[in-house]
């Protein structure tokens, strides 16, 4: 018996993105197969030890290890936190990763020169603002990355209030300086406070640019 192809994995540390990225592949490429692993302790333990922490890596390898055996051709990780580590390992594996914010990141640093980078993670402020200025290095250009963490949304997310999440972030958006030429949401799971902004504030999210990425790839190793 032939063992199915999934054509794009995700790797994610909260359930609620196994729902909304399922829905992007549908809306973007109804013809891809995609599974999803799901290992919200990743991101427990990278928020208590840092992204670099041995045990994080060590997790992250597992989980992706999983994917080679469902011919897997494309992963995505969701969470940017670990971001850069699953694709390390994606390395070590012989894996094609994607990390979710890398296109976004991409398209920030081609049009925009002043970047308000918001998160409501603290630990995902500083390998979301490493993947900018290394993009940006890349493409020979200058960036100005403002950090305008808005940390106190988070606990309605962990509460499953998704829409007071959502709601917090763009109000913190609107308040922001408006000379900002983009304000870059730094985790998957703030993308529909996009929606919200009232103030004219051009909104970069990672979702929906890295699930293009990810089909794009995929169709490429076919």
């Amino acid at each position: 018996m032939l063992s199915r192809v999934y054509h794009v994995g995700f790797l994610h540390t909260a359930h609620a993105h196994v729902e909304a990225f399922s829905a992007l592949m549908a809306d973007v490429a109804p013809s891809l197969t995609h599974q999803h692993i799901v290992s919200p302790q990743l991101l427990e333990r990278a928020q208590l030890m840092g992204s670099t922490d041995r045990e994080v890596r060590v997790g992250v390898h597992a989980a992706l290890s999983e994917l080679p055996s469902l011919e897997v051709r494309v992963v995505v990780c969701t969470c940017s936190t670990i971001g850069s580590v699953a694709e390390d390992c994606g390395r070590n594996l012989d894996l094609r990763v994607l990390r979710v914010d890398r296109p976004m990141a991409e398209v920030a640093v081609r049009s925009a020169h002043n970047i308000a980078l918001v998160a409501a993670l603290a630990s995902t402020l500083t390998p979301t603002r490493n993947l900018l200025q290394a993009v940006a290095q890349e493409a020979n250009t200058t960036v100005r990355i403002v950090d305008a963490p808005c940390l106190d949304a988070w606990a309605s997310f962990e509460a499953g209030d998704e829409p007071a999440f959502h709601h917090r972030i763009a109000a913190h958006i609107d308040s922001l300086d408006p000379s900002f030429d983009v304000a870059v949401l730094a985790q998957a799971s703030m993308a529909p406070a996009a929606q919200l902004v009232t103030n004219g504030t051009r909104v970069l999210t990672s979702p929906r640019l890295g699930v293009e990425a990810a089909c794009r790839l995929t169709l490429q190793e076919s």
